[in-house]
């Protein structure tokens, strides 16, 4: 990325102890610490200009949201964006932090388990073959995140590009990782207004282009919810046909 910014961002950054984070690492298992309280933390891993992170804790103020990328400028237009809504009142107050750093070091930010949630928002695609180490679903990340992840934790990915979904389809498949709301053209039937877009999103779907998204359910509380509710829905299916639940097993 070609990212002009101002020459005095990194100073700018470092004035806003109470938003900015410059050394996440020195936050590691106690980022509840950080934010006061213990309410589940979301990871947004690349968060671009701020646009997701930024709306995400206004409309969530019960999660604690950390938004994470490694270009100063990038964080001094989020943390712009956050001081303009806490100056209009809209919030949001204690709810998010903004950190520098390099998602191929997750481990050394984060303890295991102390995340519930990581969104990756359209992720370099990487195309080149010989890149695909670099694409944040290849397996060795994948194994970051689960070690990061709780007992609830799940992943949330969205991307333009067919590539990159295709691959992560497979990637997350023979991580043995359960997905759940797979779709290859998100806003299909109208703008998603349930979901928060990214400045990027905005554009590819002004454009026509398909959104692809899933959800990965990572932690052992959270698969066992999902089954549950699959199980719930099958059950209602099944009623609406007019066809008997199975009975129980006997063993």
């Amino acid at each position: 990325m070609r990212l002009r910014g101002r020459k005095n961002a990194r100073e700018e950054l470092q004035r806003q102890t109470d938003l900015v984070v410059l050394e996440p690492q020195r936050w590691r298992g106690r980022w509840r610490e950080f934010f006061g309280n213990d309410r589940p933390i979301h990871l947004e891993i690349g968060m671009g200009k701020g646009k997701f992170i930024s709306e995400m804790c206004v409309r969530h103020p019960d999660i604690n949201f950390i938004g994470l990328d490694i270009y100063d400028e990038l964080l001094r237009r989020c943390s712009e964006k956050i001081r303009a809504l806490r100056e209009a009142g809209a919030g949001p107050a204690d709810n998010v932090a903004l950190a520098r750093g390099n998602a191929e070091y997750l481990e050394m930010m984060f303890a295991d388990g102390e995340l519930e949630r990581i969104y990756l928002n359209f992720s370099d695609p990487w195309p080149k073959k010989k890149h695909a180490k670099r694409r944040l679903t290849h397996p060795r990340f994948l194994l970051k995140y689960k070690r990061v992840l709780g007992p609830r934790g799940e992943i949330h990915f969205k991307t333009d590009s067919a590539l990159l979904f295709e691959y992560s389809l497979n990637s997350f498949s023979d991580a043995g990782i359960r997905m759940r709301n797979i779709t290859l053209d998100l806003h299909r039937d109208g703008i998603r207004e349930d979901l928060v877009m990214t400045e990027y999103e905005m554009r590819f779907v002004g454009l026509g282009q398909p959104i692809y998204r899933l959800e990965a359910v990572v932690g052992e509380e959270a698969l066992r919810e999902h089954e549950e509710e699959v199980g719930r829905r099958l059950v209602e299916a099944l009623k609406r046909g007019g066809a008997k639940e199975p009975p129980p097993r006997a063993d």
